[in-house]
């Protein structure tokens, strides 16, 4: 692999998670049961670990805000257009993949 500089590395990565945004963004018909059972993490926790970088950097945040970042618009409006019941198979799968949760 080409060696690549700090800032360079922070401008790839910043440039993936937009790009990982805007598809979640315009997925809705990914319901974030369907990300939590396949990948482990839903819009939620990348809404939360945005919050948690910026509260590291001495930024303060709410939930709303960073959700409204990753969502594109306020959480609630997001649940009220697009998210759907879960079906009694994503329930029992999220169950056993995340008993404490």
């Amino acid at each position: 692999m080409t060696d690549i500089d700090s800032a360079t590395t922070q401008e790839l990565e910043a440039a993936a998670f937009r790009r990982l945004v805007k598809h979640l963004r315009e997925r809705h018909d990914v319901q974030n049961i369907d990300l939590m059972n396949l990948g482990g993490f839903c819009r939620n926790c990348l809404s939360n670990w945005y919050r948690e970088a910026a509260e590291a950097r001495g930024l303060s945040m709410t939930k709303d805000e960073s959700r409204e970042i990753v969502y594109g618009m306020p959480y609630d409006d997001w649940k009220a257009a697009y998210q759907t019941e879960a079906t009694p198979e994503q329930a029992a799968a999220f169950k056993a993949a995340n008993p404490d949760h």
